[in-house]
């Protein structure tokens, strides 16, 4: 587009000839190809444009061939010749154009928010950001629920549901879209507006929609004596399809874990199922769920929150542990405490309670009641004079009434204790026991000192009577059980040196001595004489005869406990007539022993098992 003669370049030739002789070196330039687009001046060698608006769109790229002549650009002059490039760069000379004037897009009504309907295209034979455009809707009865967005990438534009649908409220909507350059060149602007504009055509499609709740949110009142079973409110829906399904009701029993409530599951009336106190919770918040009887995927919940109103179900109590305390020096109309009272319940004008005495105590010749503004009551002394010795507590019993409809009331009893104060009326004591006891302990204290020294004794004689019984001495009476004992010795004496521990000669040498060893597991009431030794047993005697020899000792043995025990013999024998079976015996390995000795053990070892396996009276071994 630009104008004519607009300089391109300039082009320079040089000529090895002497410029000073003739005409050799003098130079002139002509363009040979590039007509008519582009000229040059045949001396200076600039080009310029031949014509006029040159339209990149058209062409793009042009080849002008240049020659430059010596001798003046006569004939017989030599020649040379070059190429040059030239290239026509965009401005923003063209409008966008919508590659159609009518799209038509479908969507179905259930369609997420910020969702892709569609995409339109503008194109611009501009390139680079002269080819840019922005994306508007600029009319049409849908420009409250789409709206467009441009792609800087793809040059498009995108769009977008900014609104719910509703296909049973509206099934179509038309817009108008426009497409304009985002960079205008304004030496082009008078060429008319770089801008088109496109009709768009959105079909909305019919979806199975979960019901409708009549509103988002349900407020219901109850009062707290309300019978059960009693309506509280109702909830609607309706399922907003064209073919419209029947709703069933439910109550997501994660919100009313007591399932204190009720709903009819065809008219989504709310029954009580259980008494309500407002006393205990003002406020239930449950949820109600709308389901489609032809899909049960389609559910709607809503909140819906109960106040349970008050209901004058309390009456009025006084409201702490009240015990007033009455100075024996104290004067009459002296303040002895001063009362309030509490009702749980919640009136809607606030509380207001009414004092009196009890009717056969309104003429209570020691304490009168006076009624404050603040709703509170003041005990007052009547006389002077009063003794704790004579009496130390009174009790003024009082009825408290509300002002609810119908009114409510209760009696609380006023402690009132007489007390020993000083001039200035500080209490200083306030019981009998303050005289008895100077130390300042109740009655209740004595007592609990007493149990706690009573239980140290029961105690000590527990402790007394479990060691006693423990270290009774372990001989069993004729009387009580006789049960198996088993005595273990475990002294291993102090070597073949040891001569203190006990004796084993005679049970090793059936020879030797039988003598009498006295017994060390008991301690006889009666010591008796040692007793003979048995006569010398044969060198020739076997283990049984030892062994009978041994158990006939120890069954006339009179020290013998009446139980049973353990005889524990060392007796090894006299010898084997195979020797000794120790390896070190021979001083070869190779030898062949004879080991049928060992066939002589087994009937003494069969006789052995009949003799521990057989005992005497009581007494086994």
């Amino acid at each position: 587009m630009s104008i004519l003669g607009t300089s391109v370049t300039n082009v320079t030739a040089t000529d090895a000839d002497d410029p000073v002789y003739g005409n050799s070196a003098k130079l002139v330039y002509s363009i040979l190809e590039g007509q008519p687009y582009f000229s040059i001046e045949p001396e200076t060698a600039i080009i310029k444009t031949a014509l006029p608006n040159m339209d990149r769109e058209a062409k793009e790229e042009y080849l002008v061939v240049i020659q430059a002549k010596d001798m003046g650009g006569h004939s017989g002059g030599l020649s040379g010749t070059t190429t040059l490039t030239v290239t026509l760069t965009d401005v923003n000379d063209n409008p966008p154009k919508f590659a159609q004037s009518l799209y038509h897009f479908s969507v179905p009504e259930d369609v997420v928010l910020g969702t892709a309907i569609g995409r339109v295209k503008a194109n611009d034979q501009d390139v680079g950001e002269n080819a840019q455009s922005s994306y508007d809707i600029i009319d049409g009865d849908g420009t409250a629920l789409f709206e467009i967005t441009s792609d800087a990438q793809a040059q498009d534009g995108i769009i977008r549901l900014r609104k719910p649908l509703d296909f049973e409220t509206k099934k179509s909507y038309t817009l108008k879209v426009e497409a304009a350059n985002v960079h205008v060149d304004p030496r082009f602007s008078g060429r008319g507006p770089f801008k088109d504009t496109a009709t768009v055509k959105i079909v909305v499609e019919d979806a199975d929609e979960p019901p409708v709740f009549s509103s988002p949110t349900y407020l219901l009142e109850v009062h707290e004596n309300a019978a059960l079973n009693s309506v509280i409110g109702q909830v609607t829906a309706r399922d907003p399809d064209i073919t419209s399904s029947p709703i069933r009701f439910s109550i997501d029993r994660h919100t009313d874990l007591e399932r204190q409530f009720n709903i009819n599951a065809d008219d989504g009336k709310i029954t009580l199922a259980t008494p309500l106190d407002r006393e205990l919770s003002v406020w239930h918040n449950i949820t109600i769920i709308a389901t489609e009887i032809r899909n049960h995927s389609q559910i709607s919940r809503v909140p819906v929150a109960i106040k349970v109103l008050d209901v004058n179900d309390n009456a009025p109590e006084f409201a702490s542990e009240y015990e007033a305390f009455l100075c024996e020096n104290g004067k009459p109309g002296q303040v002895i405490q001063t009362v309030s009272a509490m009702d749980k319940d919640d009136p809607k004008n606030g509380h207001y309670f009414l004092y009196s005495l009890l009717p056969e105590m309104v003429n209570n010749p020691n304490f009168t009641i006076k009624k404050n503004e603040d709703n509170s009551l003041s005990i007052l002394a009547k006389h002077n004079g009063f003794n704790r010795q004579k009496q130390e507590v009174y009790l003024l019993p009082i009825i408290i009434s509300d002002s609810g409809n119908p009114p409510l009331s209760s009696t609380s009893t006023l402690t009132i204790r007489v007390c020993g104060c000083s001039s200035d009326g500080v209490v200083q004591s306030c019981n009998v026991e303050a005289y008895v006891l100077p130390i300042g302990l109740s009655m209740g204290a004595l007592i609990a000192i007493l149990a706690c020294i009573i239980l140290l004794l029961v105690i000590v004689v527990l402790f007394v009577t479990l060691r006693r019984h423990k270290n009774e001495p372990l001989i069993i009476k004729d009387d009580e059980d006789v049960r198996e004992n088993i005595i273990r010795y475990d002294d291993e004496g102090g070597g073949e040196e040891d001569t203190e521990a006990f004796d084993i000669a005679t049970l090793q040498n059936p020879d030797g001595i039988n003598g009498f060893l006295p017994r060390k597991d008991i301690k006889p009431d009666l010591q008796f004489m040692p007793r003979q030794g048995l006569a010398p047993v044969p060198n020739g005697v076997d283990v049984d005869e030892f062994i009978n020899v041994r158990l006939h000792e120890a069954d006339n043995d009179p020290t013998a406990p009446p139980y049973d025990s353990i005889q524990i013999y060392g007796y090894e024998g006299r010898g084997s007539v195979a020797g000794s079976l120790s390896s070190l015996e021979s001083t070869t390995s190779d030898s062949d022993q004879n080991f049928d000795y060992l066939s002589d053990w087994g009937p003494r070892f069969k006789r052995l098992g009949e003799l521990y396996s057989v005992g005497e009276s009581d007494k086994e071994t």
